[in-house]
């Protein structure tokens, strides 16, 4: 049996195959285009039993087999995919809205966690800094998707408030500025129009710091995140070896993309009558639903990590990922809605700057001394929990909402840490 799980490897289009000690020498320069992202999801795929597959006997059926057996089946939250075709079918037979956006919503969890599946298996072959880009540019496709639909439909506030806005102190200063120019006593007009000139030049700055930041982590000082890797190899990554092979990697990410996209269009278009069938703000719905749920299995992978006593991990999970949000994705949108001819500025208002000031000064403390006890997370659970009701009781309505996404990772990092 054992030689038939190696033959079927092989045949899925050489991507478990090859020369074993070019495997081992790539194994660990791979791991430095890895990210958060990747952790994660490793953490939550089952391993494949091929044993019934080696006894098919055409190649190409075989191969089709073995790729539904890993990217389909290969999760554990598989159990989850039937939610796609049946938003698909509510949204063609015009069921209720808000059902529409539920099992949108539901389906985007195990879409984005695969994501982050094949473009690890793509990192395999693209070499360490060109997977390291894919990881980058894929890794939050899914909030990115939802931010470019919520744009081309002009709902910059339900764009604004998916967002998982959180803990660098760069973008915490891109947001403070454009809010503090509103009591620099100008008029309203100026006001505006200076905000969303500032809001765009720091969008640029951002995404260029993200840029040199990618160079810093997998080129000019690689090095320095050898630790890191160390750790992650210690974390249980059992699988250090591409399972299915470039182009398959490439035709199910294009796939998974269009159905994301899809999805993501229901969620932009009826979030609002959600809202009003469920009693619940556009605000709460963006700031704590659509982050829980549509980042689930990111912080899943994060706490398991945790349970098994590998903090460095955990925190790199949701650290990487506010970086990833943050300076890039949150930048981006401002850019492209500059490029559509909408007057999107990173002006949220005092309340949500605020809270994300507070959020990212709590973590920061909780993080200073390098020590975890169960009290710290339960403080930040608390925090968390206090700022959602906030939301939760705000009655803004929805064409005037403009709420970033805040505290969710930077409390679920706190549960990490409380492990």
């Amino acid at each position: 049996m054992g030689s038939g799980n190696q033959e079927v490897s092989m045949l899925v289009e050489n991507g478990g195959g090859g020369n074993n000690n070019v495997k081992g020498l790539l194994s660990k320069e791979m791991r430095h285009g890895r990210t958060a992202h990747n952790m994660s999801s490793s953490s939550l795929r089952k391993k494949s039993d091929l044993t019934l597959l080696s006894k098919v006997h055409s190649d190409t059926l075989k191969n089709l087999l073995v790729n539904l057996q890993e990217v389909i089946l290969g999760t554990k939250l598989s159990i989850i995919f039937p939610a796609i075709p049946l938003a698909i079918v509510a949204q063609s037979y015009g069921f209720g809205r808000p059902w529409i956006f539920a099992l949108s919503l539901l389906g985007l969890t195990p879409l984005a966690e695969r994501v982050s599946f094949l473009t690890e298996q793509l990192a395999y072959y693209t070499g360490p800094t060109v997977g390291g880009l894919l990881n980058a540019t894929c890794g939050n496709a899914t909030e990115l998707i939802i931010a470019i639909f919520a744009l081309s439909n002009n709902k910059i506030a339900v764009r604004q408030a998916d967002i998982n806005l959180l803990m660098l102190f760069v973008a915490l200063l891109s947001h403070l500025l454009p809010v503090l120019f509103h009591y620099v006593g100008a008029s309203a007009a100026d006001t505006v129009e200076s905000s969303l000139q500032l809001s765009r030049v720091a969008s640029i700055v951002m995404v260029t710091a993200y840029c040199a930041y990618l160079v810093f982590q997998l080129w000019t000082h690689r090095q320095l995140f050898e630790a890191q890797d160390e750790a992650d190899e210690e974390g249980g990554n059992d699988s250090e070896e591409a399972v299915i092979g470039f182009w398959s990697a490439f035709a199910w990410l294009v796939g998974m993309t269009v159905i994301i996209a899809l999805l993501s269009e229901y969620v932009v278009h009826t979030i609002e009558d959600a809202s009003d069938s469920w009693g619940l703000s556009v605000s709460f719905l963006s700031i704590i639903l659509l982050p829980i749920v549509g980042n689930a299995a990111e912080h899943a992978g994060a706490i398991i990590f945790a349970f098994k006593n590998k903090l460095d991990i955990s925190l790199g999970v949701s650290l990487g990922s506010a970086t990833q949000i943050s300076m890039f994705v949150v930048p981006l949108c401002v850019i492209v809605a500059w490029i559509l001819g909408i007057k999107m500025d990173l002006n949220f208002n005092i309340l949500e700057t605020g809270s994300l000031a507070v959020a990212i000064t709590i973590t920061a403390f909780t993080l200073q001394d390098g020590t975890s006890h169960y009290m710290k997370g339960l403080v930040l659970v608390l925090c968390y929990i206090i700022i959602g009701a906030c939301f939760f009781v705000q009655r803004t309505p929805s064409n005037q909402t403009n709420v970033p996404n805040i505290t969710h990772k930077s409390t679920t990092e706190a549960v990490f840490r409380a492990q």
